[in-house]
């Protein structure tokens, strides 16, 4: 008949229409899903970037290494460090996220009253770091050789930092000093031991200066430094303190070699600083260079509490009923 001959070609032109029509939105579909997977992939590796970028080392690392610090040079990152001399300090340090603890010769001046670093002793600097090293986690443990125990011997210099390694467990030790004790520092290295400079101001060579002035003012001494940081870089140290030098100087120093460098009263444009415990938290205050921040004044909280606690006690206002048994 005409008319159902019409419509079946009318239908089958509507099934070809809709199954056309259903590829259509298939292929819509699974671009669709295409791009919106694409877009996901996109943002995710965007938040991964971005995180990676934002994600500071310091900050996700569990225990700072020599490696650790050049890392953070390379990624622009700034290393901080302060010198501790007791478990007690040495502990909040830790605690409170410090990159390295250096346990300075300093201790001769600040725990033992001295006028210079000269007269602390390797057994006294073994006592100290091995009270810091049981008291830390995460921070990097370096130590000063102190004076006497390796200029001018280099198998006394071994001798000494092994036994700074094996009795107090500390990961690397510090050593004043340019070329001049580049013999010293091969064979500590060629032990295994991890070695920091120290260029500038060296309190050790404090009577040859005979003043702390700032040093490598002149472009001879400046040239000095320069070639002394290369050595040590060269030689094997994993980084370098550089002490009371010009601000310009320390930067180029920080530019030419590969190694971390640690500024004390050496400008901003160095890997990090480092500054006195004792002389940033204001216990100490007869000693006020420039480059000196102190972020406290403890040395007045600390009198004030023993004064109070002096007159409660005369008052007999200590201990009350409820701090007795």
């Amino acid at each position: 008949m005409p008319n159902e001959d019409y419509a079946n070609r009318i239908f089958l032109a509507l099934d070809v229409i809709l199954a056309q029509l259903s590829v259509n939105i298939c292929r819509l579909y699974v671009r669709f899903t295409d791009k919106l997977t694409a877009k996901r992939k996109f943002i995710v590796n965007f938040a991964v970037n971005l995180n990676a970028k934002t994600m500071t080392l310091h900050s996700n690392v569990k225990h700072v290494t020599t490696h650790v610090l050049l890392a953070m040079k390379l990624k622009g990152e700034k290393i901080a460090m302060l010198t501790a001399y007791d478990y007690s300090f040495a502990r909040l340090l830790d605690q409170a996220g410090i990159d390295v603890i250096l346990v300075g010769d300093s201790a001769s001046n600040v725990m033992a009253g001295y006028e210079t670093t000269l007269p602390i002793t390797l057994d006294n600097m073994i006592y100290h770091a091995a009270s810091v090293v049981r008291a830390t986690s995460r921070a990097l443990v370096v130590v000063d050789l102190p004076f006497g125990t390796y200029q001018g011997d280099s198998k006394e210099a071994l001798v000494s930092a092994i036994r700074i390694m094996k009795e107090t467990g500390a990961s690397a030790i510090k050593m004043e000093g340019g070329i001049e004790i580049k013999e010293s520092i091969e064979r500590i290295l060629s032990a295994g031991i991890p070695v920091m400079g120290h260029l500038g101001l060296t309190p050790q060579a404090i009577h040859k200066f005979g003043t702390y002035v700032v040093r490598a003012t002149d472009k001879e001494e400046a040239g000095k430094l320069k070639s002394d940081a290369m050595v040590l870089a060269e030689a094997g140290c994993f980084a370098v303190v550089l002490e009371k030098i010009p601000a310009k100087l320390a930067g180029e120093v920080t530019k030419e070699i590969k190694i971390p460098t640690i500024g004390i009263g050496a400008g901003a444009d160095v890997s990090g600083q480092v500054l006195v415990l004792h002389d940033m938290l204001g216990i100490t205050q007869e000693f006020s260079p420039r480059f000196l921040r102190r972020y406290h004044n403890l040395q007045m909280e600390v009198k004030g509490a023993v004064k109070n606690y002096i007159e409660d006690v005369r008052s007999q206002a200590f201990p009350n009923k409820n701090e007795q048994y």
